[in-house]
């Protein structure tokens, strides 16, 4: 068509092309006048096509023509274009045509979503809102906080709606709107969907109204599998309805432009030449260049992005990312939960039947507040009911919930059922396989490669994707859901057979050693793994596979958890040692460590077998969690383990939130038109503690100290707390230091410190700026016939202070055998009062260097307290 248009023109008029062309660049770029000057329609034709690309060579064309005043060819090509690409075509529509164009074929290509069963459904009717709540950012800042400084109240998860969403690219104080915002969890809670749901309702226009032309959803995973190199025009034209989408006006306004990144955590770790950013959104290059552009910022810096990734991975993005905003996806509320289980089911009878099945099995409702696990246990529930089958099975983990399912595929197949079984297990390898490999799509040769195309699980629990190549459409699979893919990994640990031919290398203790921190990719296969191998789920796998499962896999799990105690253990003697001479990064530090500690306890939770836990831990006489924002099931994990330990374990909490983020509760209509004090009074925190405290009181609890350090103790913690120290058998010292205690709290944890079954022997505190509440734990010095230690370093006495602590000291109830005021300063009058109370109780140690200066070292004595 160009070539014909340009033939037609006559010498003065090719003339006058040429130098209107030169005259009028295109975005910024024009053909150099040397490759025009003397060039006919042929040469002419070649240029434009090869230095614009074909179509937008004719909107070159074209506007040259007119402003060349040969209208009548320009009116000609426009009329042949439009003939050829159909009314349809949007190659001649302006941008903000273009705009309505685009987000009805949002609307329409996303209005349904896979299920996990390749069943579609409508999102409108599927979607059930999701708790999201700000990320933990803020609690550094609150370790940093001065201890006189009034904690602010959390911020509270709010559901997901259309207010929810519209907040998270909200402006902060200083007006600031960020640029990159983060939404993070763990595997299945429902970052996918939730990312879904906000591109369908911005093509609806319930969204980032104003602020947003074009949206765009990058499926991270999919698009670092694919081979080849294209650039990010490319990848925005794969999602518009045709190829001639005006993409170089939209990316003149990439301020304008969202770009969500799903699963941004897939991507090669910043550094490697894999993950070099790119620069040009023109320029062909690897999807891990271009998403990593869009990551870093040097690629369309104006650009807004959502990126959803793992909860424990936004470290391995924190190198890249720009000011990142973060909220956490926390799942479904226990009133969400109801909903899902109505859409899911459609049929009230069945729907009530199931979901009072689930609320009566209090661990299993716990469980569902994740999306996928919530499907998995619908699934399920619904072929049981259609086979007639009692609702009777119960779980407690993720692992059994999965297992479960896996049992329902099972005992579906019948006659059929040994075929099934051994597809299973070569199912099993592929997921092996793509897991060791950080490989999340498989191809049809990889089916072949292990029998599996056209298999009876092929359906069930791989998804299909067809995706545009260049010759042909490619097609890709990849299971259910990731954590599904990560699950057989671990479940092919147990279902090998030794010398099996094309069985993935390595063995189990390949598998831990890969990821000894418990904080890659692995991590979630590792914890898998220990939740197949309680004796139940053992029995189970060898009911449902006709197998005997070994011993061995067991004994290798246990013996490198050991491993880590004594390696933990050896390096922490070894700074002792060395005085800490090497100066390391305080933040980088302790989130390593809250990270592996916290996911070791997950690991041995998943097992719910009490003396494997116990065994184990035996090898982690000390568990130190720092910096940890619990979450109830983070609480609900520690708990199981602290019961099941054994005695003489110590347990820290450093820097820990031991209070629940609530969920923000729309008042009533009648509330809100009654007002009055009781709708504004300020609602008390939900202590998390509760359940540790619970566990604490268990006859098999062997924990003999605790401490909380720099925790915060809301009067509702201290209360769990206080109940906890009257009963705990094994609990013989605690410690709390600097916990910003109010005068309350400590009034009832004195209460549960006097209390006559207490067996608290060693009480430490550090209360810097509380003295008027210090009576409360002087006087319960000759209450309770059992505290011989009482450490006071960090806290300020005053004088009558000092004179109230010298008559209970003298008191003949009073048990106490050693005060250590080592770093408390005192004056005169105190000294001879505490000379006093020597002289009068040769027995008593007081340690402070006042009074007895054979002690200089006294930091040997805080060490061993």
């Amino acid at each position: 068509m160009l070539l014909a248009a340009l033939e037609d023109l006559s010498q003065e008029q090719l003339k006058r092309f040429r130098h209107k062309l030169r005259d009028a660049p295109m975005d910024g770029r024009s053909i150099p006048w040397g490759r025009l000057e003397r060039a006919d329609a042929v040469d002419l034709t070649e240029q434009l096509t090869h230095f614009y690309g074909p179509e937008p060579a004719l909107d070159v064309a074209r506007k040259t023509l007119k402003k060349a005043d040969v209208r009548d060819v320009a009116a000609r090509l426009k009329a042949q274009r439009l003939h050829r690409l159909g009314s349809s075509s949007s190659a001649l529509l302006s941008l903000s045509e273009y705009k309505k164009k685009y987000r009805e074929h949002v609307l329409r290509q996303h209005a349904k979503v896979k299920e996990r069963n390749a069943r579609s459904v409508k999102i409108n009717k599927r979607f059930t809102k999701l708790l999201i709540a700000p990320g933990g950012a803020a609690l550094e800042d609150e370790a940093l906080r001065p201890a006189e400084e009034p904690e602010p109240e959390p911020e509270r998860a709010r559901r997901s709606d259309t207010r929810t969403f519209n907040r998270l690219f909200r402006r902060d104080e200083e007006g600031q709107r960020p640029l990159t915002v983060v939404l993070q969890g763990p595997a299945g809670i429902g970052k996918t969907m939730a990312a879904k749901k906000i591109l369908y309702d911005w093509a609806a226009g319930k969204l980032y109204q104003g602020q947003v032309d074009f949206a765009f959803f990058m499926p991270c995973g999919e698009l670092l599998e694919r081979p080849g190199t294209r650039s990010l025009a490319d990848l925005i034209l794969d999602q518009c309805s045709d190829r001639c989408a005006p993409v170089r006006q939209m990316l003149a306004q990439q301020q304008r432009l969202l770009f969500i990144l799903d699963g941004a955590d897939e991507l090669p770790a910043p550094g490697s030449p894999e993950a070099e950013p790119c620069t040009d959104p023109f320029q062909a290059a690897s999807g891990a260049q271009v998403l990593g552009g869009l990551l870093s910022k040097t690629l369309l810096p104006s650009a807004l992005l959502l990126v959803t990734t793992r909860a424990a991975a936004p470290e391995r993005l924190q190198g890249r990312l720009c000011s990142p905003q973060c909220a956490e996806v926390c799942g479904f509320s226990d009133k969400d939960k109801k909903k899902y289980f109505y859409k899911f089911f459609q049929d009230e009878w069945r729907a009530k039947r199931a979901y009072r099945f689930v609320k009566e099995n209090e661990t299993l409702f716990a469980l569902c507040f994740v999306p996928f696990v919530c499907w998995i246990v619908c699934t399920v529930l619904r072929q049981q009911l259609q086979l007639g089958r009692d609702l009777s099975r119960t779980s407690k983990t993720t692992t059994s919930v999965y297992l479960l399912f896996i049992a329902s595929v099972l005992g579906s197949a019948g006659a059929d059922g040994t075929r099934v079984q051994e597809e299973l297990r070569k199912l099993c390898r592929l997921a092996r396989e793509g897991v060791l490999r950080h490989q999340a799509q498989f191809t049809e040769q990889d089916l072949e490669r292990l029998q599996l195309r056209g298999s009876k699980v092929q359906t069930p629990f791989l998804n299909k994707k067809e995706l545009p190549g260049v010759l042909e459409t490619e097609v890709t699979y990849q299971f259910i859901d990731q954590s599904f893919q990560e699950f057989l990994a671990a479940l092919s640990y147990l279902l090998e057979d030794k010398g099996a031919s094309g069985a993935p290398t390595g063995s189990v203790g390949t598998l831990l050693h890969k990821d000894a921190e418990l904080r890659g990719h692995l991590a979630l296969t590792t914890r898998f793994l220990f939740g197949l191998l309680s004796a139940e789920r053992m029995r189970d796998i060898e009911r449902h596979f006709g197998c005997v499962v070994t011993e061995h896999v067991k004994q290798e799990v246990l013996r490198w958890v050991q491993g880590q105690g004594c390696s933990r253990m050896t390096s922490d003697g070894k700074e002792e040692a060395e005085g800490l001479e090497d100066v390391v990064e305080p933040e980088e530090e302790e989130e390593e460590e809250t990270n592996s500690g916290l996911e070791l306890l997950y690991c041995l939770y998943e097992t719910q077998e009490d003396a494997f836990v116990r065994q184990a831990l035996l090898s982690l006489p000390e568990l130190l969690l720092e910096r940890v924002c619990f979450s109830r099931m983070d609480m609900g994990v520690l708990s199981y383990c602290v019961r099941c330990c054994p005695a003489g374990q110590a347990l820290k909490l450093v820097s820990c939130r031991l209070v629940a983020t609530q969920e923000k509760k729309k008042k009533s209509l009648m509330k809100r038109l009654q007002g009055g004090s009781r709708s504004t009074k300020k609602k008390l925190p939900v202590s998390l503690l509760r359940p540790l405290c619970e566990a604490m009181t268990d006859q098999q609890c062997g924990l003999s100290s605790l401490t909380l350090s720099h925790c915060k103790l809301p009067d509702p913690v201290c209360q769990d707390l206080s109940e906890a120290v009257r009963a705990a058998p094994a609990l013989r010292e605690l410690g709390l230091l600097h916990n910003q205690l109010s005068e309350t709290g400590l009034r009832v944890l004195s209460e549960g410190l006097a209390w006559p079954q207490c067996r608290v022997q060693t009480l430490r505190v550090q209360l810097p700026g509380l003295q008027g509440a210090l009576q409360y734990l002087v006087g319960l010095l000759q209450q309770s016939s059992t505290l011989t230690t009482l450490d006071l370093n960090g806290c300020q006495l005053s004088d009558p202070m000092v004179t109230y602590l010298c008559a209970v000291l003298q008191h003949p109830r009073c048990s106490l055998q050693t005060l250590s005021l080592a770093s408390v300063e005192l004056s005169e009058q105190s000294l001879q009062e505490l000379r006093a109370v020597k002289t009068a109780k040769p027995d008593l140690v007081i340690l402070h260097p006042a009074l007895d200066s054979s002690l200089k070292p006294l930091e040997g004595f805080t060490s061993v307290l």
